[in-house]
C-alpha cells in the first residue's frame, strides 16, 4: 500500500510531455481541474476521458504505474460515493431500512467518483512528467507577478518542490521501517480499528524522527551553501517556450471551450 503511492514521484522516460516547459503542464494541469468541475454530463466527462487519455499516451509512463496510486485514495472515495449514493433526496430506486437509493444519488455518486480518480490522475502524469527542480522554476515564473504585492513567491516554490521531493523518500523509510518492525514481531494487519491505529505508533515515532532528521540535515546543507532566497538569483537552465508549448496552450484552450460547450448542450 506504501508503494502504491505515485503523487510526487519523477518517471525518467523520453517523452513530449517531459520535454515540455513545466509552465505549460502546470497551466493545463490547472485547466483539467477547472474542467472536471464544469463537467456535468457524460458528454463532458467523455471528452475529459479522451483528454487525459491522450495525455497519458504522450507521457509513455505505464498506465499500471499511474492507476497503481489510486489504491491510496480508495478509502476516500469509498466515504465520498456512499455519502452521495445514500444521502442525495430524489427519485427512489430501491429502499433498505432507512437507507434509500436515488437515481439521482447514482448519477451524482458517479460522476463524484470519476472526478477524484482523473484529480489525480491527472496530477500524478504532472509530477510523473516533471522534475522538482523543473517544478520549482516553473512555479515560481508562473507566480512571479505576485512579488509585486510581497508574496515570497521563490520560498513558497521552493517549500512545495521540497515537499514533494519528500514524498517518495519518506514512503520508501515508511517501508523499511514497516519491515523492521515485522521482523520483530509487529502486526499491522490483524485486530479492529482501534488495534490497527495502536499498531501504527510503533511505525510513526521513528518514521517522524526521521523526517525531522532529515529536514534539519538539509536546512544546514542550505545554510552552508550560503542559500538566502531566490533574489538575485540565477538559473542554470533558464525557462524558453518552444514550438510544442505554443501548439499545447491552444490545445488546452480548445479542450476546455469544448467542455463548456458540452455543459450547455445539455442545461
Amino acid at each position: 500500500m506504501i508503494r502504491d503511492i505515485t503523487l510526487g514521484q519523477y518517471y525518467p522516460v523520453d517523452s513530449v510531455l517531459h520535454r515540455m516547459d513545466p509552465r505549460t503542464k502546470l497551466f493545463g494541469t490547472l485547466v483539467f481541474i477547472i474542467s472536471l468541475f464544469l463537467a456535468n454530463n457524460l458528454l463532458a466527462y467523455g471528452v475529459t476521458t479522451l483528454f487525459l487519455a491522450a495525455a497519458i499516451r504522450l507521457s509513455r509512463v505505464p498506465v499500471k504505474f499511474i492507476v497503481r496510486g489510486l489504491k491510496s485514495i480508495l478509502f476516500l472515495l469509498l466515504i465520498s460515493v456512499s455519502f452521495n449514493l445514500f444521502l442525495t433526496p430524489g427519485t427512489a430506486v430501491f429502499q433498505i431500512g432507512f437507507l434509500k437509493v436515488t437515481w439521482e444519488g447514482l448519477e451524482l455518486a458517479g460522476f463524484m467518483a470519476l472526478r477524484l480518480i482523473y484529480l489525480v490522475i491527472g496530477s500524478s502524469v504532472m509530477t510523473l512528467t516533471t522534475t522538482p527542480n523543473e517544478l520549482t522554476d516553473g512555479l515560481e515564473k508562473s507566480l512571479g507577478f505576485l512579488n509585486k504585492v510581497g508574496v515570497p513567491v521563490h520560498e513558497v516554490s521552493m517549500m512545495m518542490s521540497i515537499a514533494l521531493r519528500f514524498i517518495p523518500i519518506l514512503i520508501e523509510e515508511t517501508d523499511k521501517i514497516m519491515k523492521a518492525q515485522m521482523a520483530r514481531g509487529a502486526d499491522f494487519e490483524s485486530g479492529n480499528l482501534i488495534q490497527k491505529a495502536k499498531s501504527m505508533v510503533p511505525l510513526l515515532v521513528p518514521l517522524f524522527i526521521s523526517a525531522f532528521r532529515r529536514a534539519t540535515d538539509l536546512a544546514m546543507a542550505m545554510e552552508a551553501r550560503c542559500y538566502h532566497g531566490g533574489e538575485g538569483r540565477t538559473k542554470m537552465k533558464p525557462l524558453r517556450y518552444a514550438g510544442r508549448d505554443r501548439v499545447a496552450y491552444v490545445v488546452y484552450l480548445i479542450y476546455l471551450a469544448l467542455i463548456i460547450v458540452c455543459r450547455r448542450l445539455m442545461e
